[in-house]
């Protein structure tokens, strides 16, 4: 029997947009038993064809693959992974010689829902964010070498924290293919140690890939605080780029450890910077007026929509105290990366900062993910990533 889901009159207007999610409240009744992770063929009411993709549990029904009456078979998974590439190679960040770090599948703005893979040199880092895409890991993975060819050595399977916790699979993440010996990648001639083993993420935040390069451009001569600096990666940019001082500060001595190296593998002994394991509000409120350029990038303040006010609470309180704190004329970074937290609700938390620290502040960029994290024009919440740079009278 096949399995299939059968939607309630009406509910197959999202779909006729190609949004790439059914909510569990759209679905009339299921058929045919699946379990979650299975592939779904999903029907209006009056039983015409709409898409296919795998069922899960949670208000997020089933995450649409297709929404051609196909077949999700080895030449799918292929064909979709040779179109992510062209356009990596067609924007040409997947074919320069001073890189080799990028994104080359971003869930649903590539069209595959649950699934990441990002490119460290000769490894691919996979992640899963469905029980669907963990079920395919190994069809993926075959796909995967096939496109990419001697491109890539090692496949890591990266998802033993991203997979629902609720559908109970033990996890443990390991190397399909391969086992690298080496854990050094280039982003734009820089060098940084990946912990893909152990680190957040795939283990290292390319999607701030062009801020970090714009971060660059402004450093020269400016003394710099890089906040939840994580494995540094805006601090060896700036150093890089002559800033005349460098703090990186991090709650993780883990991270700080990682910054240091970092810093070594790419300006050994330069004493410009230097590295602190401390709580970032315990620092903002400790620090005198010592900085001209603050990067603020914390981790995910709200996770879902049920914790947006303290989010956003949490993004004035930090922003007010690095406007409060910074020399005149100076520079800040800020960032959330919290897919509930959309571009009017994080600029609004930053300009009522603004406000509560009493001074004049005006907007000098407005930045978003990479072009290898697109966003599908027809699933708008994929733009994830804010930031603004303002400029501090």
């Amino acid at each position: 029997m096949e399995k299939a889901v059968i939607l309630k009159r009406g509910k197959e207007e999202s779909l006729l947009r190609q949004h790439p999610w059914i909510f569990s409240g759209a679905i009339q009744r299921i058929i045919g038993k699946p379990e979650e992770g299975d592939i779904v063929t999903v029907y209006t009411n009056d039983n015409k064809f709409i898409a296919r993709g795998h069922i899960q549990v949670g208000s997020i029904a089933v995450r649409v693959l297709t929404f051609i009456d196909e077949p999700i078979n080895h030449e799918f998974w292929k064909q979709r992974i040779s179109a992510a590439y062209e356009m990596r190679r067609s924007i040409g960040i997947a074919c320069r010689e001073d890189n080799d770090t990028f994104r080359l599948l971003h869930g649903e703005g590539d069209n595959l829902p649950g699934l990441v893979i990002d490119i460290y040199d000769d490894t691919a880092v996979m992640q899963a964010h469905s029980v669907g895409m963990h079920t395919c890991r190994n069809e993926i993975a075959t796909a995967l070498q096939e496109v990419l060819g001697d491109r890539i050595k090692n496949i890591y399977y990266k998802s033993e924290t991203t997979l629902p916790y609720k559908a109970d699979l033990n996890q443990e993440d390991g190397y399909i293919m391969g086992k690298s010996a080496s854990n050094v990648a280039t982003e734009y001639g820089l060098k940084f140690h990946i912990d893909w083993l152990r680190g957040q993420k795939t283990g290292f935040f390319i999607d701030q890939r062009e801020n970090r390069a714009l971060l660059e451009k402004y450093s020269k001569g400016r003394k710099l605080l890089n906040m939840f600096c994580y494995t540094g990666g805006f601090s060896i940019y700036a150093l890089r780029g002559g800033a005349e001082l460098v703090h990186s500060v991090d709650s993780s001595a883990k991270a700080i450890d990682l910054t240091n190296a970092n810093a070594e593998l790419n300006f050994p002994g330069d004493t410009r910077h230097a590295a602190y394991a401390e709580d970032a509000f315990d620092y903002l409120e400790k620090m005198g007026d010592n900085y001209d350029l603050i990067i603020l990038d914390p981790p995910a303040f709200a996770k879902h929509r049920d914790s947006l006010r303290n989010a956003l609470i949490g993004y004035r309180r930090l922003n007010a105290k690095a406007i409060e704190k910074i020399k005149p004329g100076g520079i800040i970074f800020t960032f959330s990366c919290s897919q509930a937290v959309n571009k009017e609700n994080f600029r609004t938390a930053v300009f009522t900062a603004a406000a509560m620290a009493k001074r004049n502040v005006r907007i000098l960029h407005q930045l978003t993910q990479p072009a290898d994290h697109p966003v599908n024009i027809y699933h708008p919440e994929g733009e994830y990533l804010k930031g603004l740079v303002i400029y501090v009278e």
